[in-house]
């Protein structure tokens, strides 16, 4: 098992909204067989309260919150981007834009400016605020395993981070997408891909 020391570690939780993992949701419906599966949000919350226990900084890495007009006069949206405005997902000054009741942030937690699509890096203050806080591993817990938790640990090992996925802290859409999260496609980039348990006892 890897070390992880308090000081040169940051948990990041990938957009931990209302609309993402509490029931009642609007994508809620999508990831919940998964979700259900693998007990993602319980997991998400035993990694959270380890790292917190161990005085690893929690950084929040957060997708754009709707808002009327988002992409209407863009020149490539993706299907994605445009069925977030269709739905109005995570819109702002919504439920569904607000945080999961048991992932609030807390004194110390550093919030990450919006992403527009999937990598919490991209065009994002994620990399300068890692590096003024001295980390140097980061573990990737929250939402979706095959699209933000992979993108932004991709982009993460490419800028010289030491990249963990917890398999069982995050969900998909479908199962077979967590396998390729996971199986196919994470080796090639995730320095430590584990489970919450041996996770939490490497951080206790």
């Amino acid at each position: 098992m890897d070390r992880y020391d308090s000081a040169t570690t940051g948990l990041i939780i990938s957009d931990p909204y209302n609309d993402f993992i509490s029931a009642g949701g609007k994508l809620w419906p999508q990831v919940k067989e998964v979700a259900e599966a693998v007990g993602a949000v319980e997991h998400m919350r035993q990694v959270a309260a380890a790292a917190r226990a161990a005085g690893i900084r929690v950084f929040y890495s957060r997708h754009r919150r709707w808002q009327p007009g988002d992409y209407d006069t863009w020149a490539h949206p993706t299907q994605t981007q445009l069925r977030t405005a269709a739905n109005q997902l995570f819109a702002v000054g919504t439920w569904g834009g607000q945080w999961h009741p048991d992932f609030e942030p807390q004194p110390g937690d550093v919030l990450i400016s919006e992403h527009w699509a999937q990598s919490g890096f991209a065009n994002t203050d994620l990399d300068q605020q890692l590096k003024q806080h001295a980390i140097q591993k980061i573990i990737i817990v929250g939402m979706v395993a095959n699209t933000c938790v992979e993108s932004t640990g991709r982009y993460g090992m490419e800028l010289g981070y030491h990249v963990t996925l917890v398999r069982d802290a995050t969900a998909a859409f479908r199962m077979d997408a967590m396998r390729a999260a996971h199986e196919i496609n994470g080796p090639a980039f995730a320095h430590h891909i584990t489970t919450t348990e041996p996770l939490v006892a490497a951080l206790g």
